[in-house]
């Protein structure tokens, strides 16, 4: 029953007091709502409920990414994990801040509905971008597998993310990918659909040195890495492997 028609029996059952208790019914239902829009299925957490100093920049809630507007799906810019995903970033965090480091997260859990988004918007077409694919026409990203048309991320155990300084200044921005994002110098940015944003690329010193330290803290905590994407890591005891989950990412 929805609240008018709540508030309607309410007030012929009871008269002026029924006009009281529907004023009540009305008040509790507009309190009640939010907090039940924002719950989640069972089996998966907010991060800022298990470790709350790790850094959030989820860029798909916004315009900050390859679409360049809020990906379908995504109603807050906020990260999203199975509690086992959770917990293991908690532990490389806590690593990282012994070296006044932290990790910053792009994207976590993915509805499909965001990964259909995405193959919509690839299957348009258009030219290369230089910002997000240099080297690749929008059309092709799904053929080159810098666009699939299913994700991991689905699984609620993926994520995608990379290290900030606590002390001192952060890289300057990268020529290609994600801007602003305030990290160590990984050579490209969040998202930038190219060679150079495999993990193994030919890349300078300090690069390569930062996505080692990136790799080797985050297979320590219990991720594998994906070798075309430095940023782009799956909990190797993943509790959903073979499913993929739809429900919107909401804020508490």
């Amino acid at each position: 029953m929805n609240r008018l028609r709540q508030a309607l029996l309410a007030t012929r059952l009871f008269g002026d007091g029924g006009r009281r208790l529907t004023r009540l019914i009305l008040f509790l239902s507009l309190l009640v709502a939010p907090a039940l829009a924002a719950e989640l299925p069972g089996g998966f957490v907010r991060l800022s409920d298990v470790d709350p100093t790790i850094r959030q920049d989820v860029r798909y809630a916004g315009p900050g990414n390859f679409l360049g507007r809020r990906v379908d799906g995504y109603e807050a810019a906020v990260c999203i994990l199975t509690p086992p995903a959770a917990a293991a970033l908690a532990k490389a965090q806590k690593a990282l801040a012994t070296q006044d480091l932290s990790l910053v997260v792009f994207d976590c859990y993915r509805p499909k509905r965001a990964v259909a988004d995405f193959v919509r918007w690839t299957r348009q077409g258009g030219p290369p971008d230089a910002r997000w694919h240099p080297k690749v026409k929008r059309g092709d990203l799904i053929a080159k597998g810098y666009v699939g048309v299913r994700s991991a991320h689905s699984r609620g155990s993926t994520v995608d993310l990379g290290i900030a300084p606590l002390q001192g200044a952060p890289a300057a921005d990268p020529s290609c990918g994600a801007t602003g994002g305030k990290t160590l110098d990984f050579g490209t940015g969040f998202d930038c659909f190219d060679p150079a944003s495999e993990t193994a690329s030919r890349i300078s010193g300090d690069v390569s040195k930062n996505r080692r330290l990136l790799v080797e803290t985050m297979t320590a905590a219990g991720f594998r890495n994906y070798r075309r994407e430095w940023w782009h890591f799956t909990l190797a005891n993943e509790p959903y492997p073979r499913k993929r989950f739809d429900f919107p990412v909401t804020a508490d």
